[in-house]
């Protein structure tokens, strides 16, 4: 080889990778009984196969079963063969490459299911990872499902047809009987998050609450229901007169005057919504709650103490709040057309962005809720009391002054615990547990009081 010129020595090899190629093409290729299998499906495929496929979040994985369990009910042949569940970790993961046999990767197992919830109390089992052999119109089609763990959890769905056209045509028709049978609609659910910062949905049950048991100021509930309900009662109407059905409501208030509570009774009224609620850390997400609401409308997104990502730009921090202007986006990025209701809720309005308070087609109705007066303190007491208040109780009601129903809630739980040790249960009850909660308030609490509260015998 030294006496080689260099053209003489690059010749010799591409000469040498010329045969080498030669003698692979010579060679009976190795396939696998899976690859045959599936060639056997397809008819008998060339080397250059290609296709088709589809990445979404793991949190979508019960709406691609769905959709595999429609598809299943109206074609031809459908049959379902598992892999090792661990596909996601193998690198190079291909279903054309298992199809033409230049990919080696898992072969054939039982098939393995999980069970993923579709309501509070109901799950679906789900296919872990596997193949899908299937038609379109008598077309054959393979799909592979599976669960990619290369940067953070995804479900992979590959497609390789007979056709180009037929691959394209499943996956499409996938997608829309993923919508079609989506789990999260008309149900209400929240945001969880895992310790890769991936998020799903986890489906949320509120307590049914009547109409009777929210208890508000004269004119309070109504206002709320008719800028909720009302306006998706009449939104064929606005639609037809060219008026938007977007909408925002605001809930402000001091602590524990039933906010939430409110809004589990809207959320029981309006049960053919999707409702979407985000509390706590998952405010976050508003972005992804957006993309849901618009998908799957009309849909409700809730979330509370909005203060946390919309305070003022103008304090301090406040003009760096990256989630404040996500938020505002998808509030204005909406379709005037779009049934959607964003209904947020604050304990402290004056920190709000007047941006976001002030300004009409964000937020169109603001609706105090109020701590309450004298009649509504008696009608909460009854209705946690479950019976009716003496005549002489105007003192209790009195003494009441300025607590949250929340606090009357509290109270009512403390009478009854204190009736079951004294073998019954009595008017008298009420005074003793409000003595005792008085006596231990909080030096907030005490400053909101109308009257002295140090200790009974001081009244």
């Amino acid at each position: 080889m030294s006496d080689l010129s260099q053209d003489e020595a690059e010749a010799f090899v591409r000469a040498v990778v010329q045969l080498a190629s030669m003698a692979d093409r010579a060679l009976p290729q190795r396939s696998s009984p899976l690859t045959r299998r599936l060639s056997e499906h397809l008819g008998g495929v060339g080397a250059d196969v290609s296709s088709t496929s589809m990445s979404v979040p793991v949190v979508e994985r019960v709406n691609v079963q769905l959709a595999l369990n429609a598809y299943a009910d109206s074609a031809d042949r459908n049959e379902v063969i598992g892999l090792q569940s661990d596909i996601g970790n193998y690198g190079g993961a291909s279903l054309a490459g298992l199809v033409t046999g230049s990919w080696h990767g898992p072969g054939e197992a039982a098939r393995q299911y999980i069970a993923v919830d579709i309501d509070v109390d109901e799950t679906i089992d789900c296919l872990r990872s596997g193949l899908v052999l299937t038609d379109v119109d008598g077309t054959p089609v393979v799909a592979l499902v599976y669960v990619s763990e290369k940067y953070r959890p995804e479900l992979i769905v590959e497609v390789v047809g007979a056709t180009q056209t037929a691959a394209d045509e499943f996956l499409a028709r996938l997608r829309e009987l993923m919508h079609e049978h989506n789990a999260f609609r008309r149900k209400v659910v929240a945001f969880t998050f895992g310790m890769h910062g991936e998020f799903g949905l986890s489906f949320v049950h509120l307590p049914h609450v009547e109409r009777d048991d929210v208890v508000l100021a004269p004119g309070e509930l109504e206002a709320i229901e008719a800028h909720s309900m009302g306006i998706t009662e009449h939104a064929e109407g606005l639609r037809a007169a060219g008026q938007h059905v977007k909408r925002g409501l605001l809930l402000y208030g001091p602590p524990g005057t039933g906010k939430t509570h409110t809004i589990s009774y809207l959320t029981g009224r309006m049960q053919e919504r999707t409702t979407i609620i985000l509390t706590g850390g998952a405010v976050a997400a508003v972005g992804q709650a957006g993309t849901i609401a618009r998908s799957l409308q009309p849909a409700t997104i809730v979330i509370e103490d909005v203060d946390l990502i919309a305070m003022d730009r103008q304090l301090p921090g406040g003009e760096h709040n990256a989630l404040l202007f996500q938020l505002l986006n998808e509030m204005d990025g909406l379709a005037e057309d779009a049934d959607v209701l964003f209904v947020l809720t604050t304990n402290q309005v004056e920190m709000l962005e007047p941006a976001l308070a002030a300004r009409p087609g964000r937020i169109d109705q603001a609706i105090e809720i109020s701590l309450p007066d004298a009649e509504a303190r008696r009608r909460l007491v009854e209705l946690y009391t479950n019976q009716p208040l003496p005549d002489d109780a105007a003192g209790l009601i009195e003494r009441l002054e300025g607590v949250a129903p929340a606090f009357i809630k509290e109270l009512a739980r403390r009478a009854q615990l204190a009736g079951l040790r004294g073998n019954e249960s009595s008017s008298s009850d009420l005074v003793v547990a409000l003595d005792a909660m008085l006596e231990h308030a909080t030096p907030v609490l005490r400053r909101t009081l109308a009257g002295p509260v140090a200790s009974p015998d001081q009244r």
